[in-house]
């Protein structure tokens, strides 16, 4: 199974509204259960991160992150990566550390 991606701003407000977050110094992560069997995922960067070129780098180094942890595609939850300002300064593995912390409080992986 694909995981899917969140475009809809109508998602986004719903996962910050009844999701529960979890903080780390390069990311923030938003998390709510789902009644479908698939993972979605959206990424989002705020101007707070910087130019155009930061942002896009947060975005590029959040999403190499996810793809080496190994979560499982057909848990039900619609998850919010949200980059903050040292994100895109920081390499993947250092974003993959806490991206791990924080799917193994919600469940997502062992």
């Amino acid at each position: 199974m694909k995981i899917t991606t969140i475009k809809s701003n109508r998602d986004f407000q719903r996962l910050y509204r009844k999701g529960k977050s979890f903080v780390s110094p390069a990311l923030v992560t938003y998390a709510i259960k789902t009644k479908n069997h698939n993972l979605r995922i959206g990424i989002t960067t705020s101007k707070k991160v910087g130019k155009a070129v930061c942002r896009n780098r947060s975005r590029r180094v959040i999403r190499a992150a996810f793809s080496h942890l190994n979560a499982d595609q057909n848990a039900p939850f619609d998850l919010i990566f949200v980059a903050r300002t040292r994100t895109a300064y920081c390499k993947s593995y250092e974003v993959e550390k806490y991206m791990r912390e924080h799917l193994k409080k919600i469940g997502i992986i062992e």
